[in-house]
This record gives C-alpha cells, structure tokens and sequence, in this order.
C-alpha cells in the first residue's frame, strides 16, 4: 500500500491534509476535520479514468469510477506523487487479479 498527502501549503490542507492510499484493492481518499472523518473508497476495478491537472507547483487530483458515484477529487499534491498515484492506479489495473 501506498500513501500519499497532500501539501499543508494548499487551500484545505492546513491543519488536516488530505490522504490517498492506494493499494491493489482500491483507492482511498481520507479527509479529516475536528470532529470527523470524510473516506470516499473506489474499488480498483472500478476505476474509469485518473486525471491531472497540473499548475506551477501543485497538481489536482480527480479519479472517476465507473459506478456512477461521485469522482473522487483531491488537491494540492506535489507533481511526482500526483504522476506516482496515476501510475500506480494503471499498474494495478494492468495486474490479472489473483483468483
């Protein structure tokens, strides 16, 4: 499993950065604030298509699923961790599953 944050310097990132996991099952977006804790989940098979969207030092984040749900959405990560979770989505994609 991978873990990546996003950056404190970002809007919403302050006091509690945003978290995406990635592992060979799914992918994990965790938001947290004082009281509570936002995870939206997408099953790896699930996943229709990983876009970035990269500005002068930070890149966004929005993973669409093929259910229909809301696209998992997550800014103010750093450009290689951005690439790295893109590549890590379409390597675990590319992998048959163990059945």
């Amino acid at each position: 499993m991978a873990t990546f944050q996003a950056s404190r310097w970002t809007r919403g990132n302050f006091l509690f950065p945003t978290v995406i996991e990635i592992s060979d099952r799914a992918v994990v977006r965790r938001k947290r604030s004082w009281f509570s804790v936002d995870e939206i989940s997408i099953s790896m098979q699930k996943v229709a298509s990983v876009h970035l969207k990269t500005g002068l030092l930070w890149s966004d984040l929005l993973i669409e699923s093929s259910g229909g749900s809301d696209p998992l959405t997550s800014h103010g990560h750093t450009k290689a961790d951005a690439r790295q979770i893109k590549e890590l989505i379409e390597e675990f994609q590319a992998k048959p599953e163990d059945r």
